[in-house]
This record gives structure tokens, sequence and C-alpha cells, in this order.
């Protein structure tokens, strides 16, 4: 490969897009997370009480990269998920992935021990940046 066919490589593999949710069955409670390079929006509530809080912010390249580096590109493939539980009454944590090549979705993840470690460090590192109480 030359140089130009590894950047293409390398900016085709780069994270675009990252969502991050729990959404309960029985009890309606949602929190959803939407990030670019450029924003973050995050939105929570209750659906049976009918309450809806909504917060956005820029995001600062410093911050995105923090954000992404938590995710290591080479092992999205491998990422298992797990059955959904919120129609069970559970609540279900999905998170979405984008690159410019593939979108990868995964539900109920934390069952993945090898792999799961990465979405803790950006659960720890988006926990930083969001305001109380979302």
């Amino acid at each position: 490969c030359n140089e130009e066919t590894k950047k293409n490589i390398s900016e085709s593999n780069k994270i675009t897009f990252i969502s991050f949710s729990n959404v309960s069955g029985n009890l309606g409670n949602y929190r959803i997370i939407k990030i670019t390079q450029d924003s973050i929006t995050a939105e929570t509530g209750n659906t049976t009480r009918q309450t809806h809080q909504q917060w956005a912010s820029k995001t600062s390249p410093k911050i995105w990269k923090e954000l992404t580096s938590s995710f290591d590109l080479k092992s999205l493939d491998h990422i298992k998920s797990s059955e959904s539980i919120q129609a069970k009454g559970g609540t279900d944590e999905v998170f979405q992935i984008k690159t410019l090549k593939k979108s990868h979705v995964y539900v109920n993840s934390y069952h993945d021990t090898i792999h799961y470690k990465q979405f803790e460090s950006f659960k720890s590192q988006l926990e930083k940046i969001l305001p109380e109480p979302l």
C-alpha cells in the first residue's frame, strides 16, 4: 500500500457519529445521546409521567478525540450484542457507531466482557461532559 491508500483506508474507518441510549420497558424512562464531531445532544425523560429534558452543546476537537479514542475500530465487527430485554420490562442499552464505511449497532453488549471495556471507557468520558441531572 502506498501512503495515499493507507490514508484513504484510515479515513474511511474514522468515526463520524456515536449514539448511546438507555430505554426501559415498563417504566418508560429514556436517555438518548447523539454525538458528532460538531455537536452533542442529549434528551431524557419518562413517557409515563410525560417528562422531557433536552440539552445540546458544541463538541470541541479535544472532546471528540477523547470520546472516539475509547473505541478500538479493529474490534467493532467482533463485539457481540445480546437480546433485547425492553419488551420484558428491562432496560436496553444501545450503542451506534458510524464510520464512513459502516454502521455498527450494539444492544446490551455488556455481556461481551472481552470488548465491553471500550464502552465503559466511553461512558466514563461522556459522564464528565454531560450536565447534571442528564
